[in-house]
């Protein structure tokens, strides 16, 4: 079988989802998807829970701790989450959870816009090289990727989950 198929790992994570959000008690979540990957994860998640409030969308690319290295033009897409973050709970979307620096920019903007009662992390991949003390609380699998591999989320229709490797440099 293979460990990135896209169907069982989209039903793994919503079957994970479905327990926390029991276990920690989230009342009526708002779900926010981050650009780009995180927004197709979430568009499945959102339709499969039926979660009635609209999906937020999250765009990053302000709050990166390396943005100033990203160039003059960047391709920023507008937020689009409600005006009554207050007290709600959430549940953020990515694709994969890496070295935890986009979930720490998420929060960063989610916090702009107020203070959630709690936030739940669902993300489709966790993979090895995390570097600050951020974790996921449901995702669909966890893999450990060689230094010079890396996952390529492709979609939204077809989905689809590919590991690209990199020549080492010379």
């Amino acid at each position: 079988m293979n460990p990135l198929a896209i169907d069982t790992l989209l039903t793994d994570l919503e079957t994970d989802l479905k327990q926390k959000v029991s276990q920690r008690g989230l009342n009526n979540p708002l779900m926010i998807g981050i650009r780009t990957g995180g927004i197709w994860i979430a568009e499945h998640l959102h339709r499969q829970l039926a979660i009635s409030e609209p999906l937020g969308l999250l765009d990053i690319t302000f709050y990166r701790d390396d943005f100033s290295q990203m160039g003059v033009h960047p391709n920023v897409k507008p937020s689009q989450l409600p005006p009554h973050i207050e007290g709600r709970d959430i549940i953020l979307v990515d694709d994969v959870f890496y070295t935890g620096r986009t979930i720490r920019a998420a929060l960063n903007e989610i916090f702009d816009y107020g203070r959630p009662k709690q936030v739940l992390l669902a993300v489709l991949i966790q993979r090895n090289g995390k570097q600050i003390p951020i974790q996921p609380d449901c995702y669909g699998t966890c893999i450990n990727l060689d230094a010079n591999q890396r996952l390529k989320i492709s979609g939204p229709d077809p989905l689809a989950i590919h590991i690209e490797t990199s020549s080492p440099a010379p």
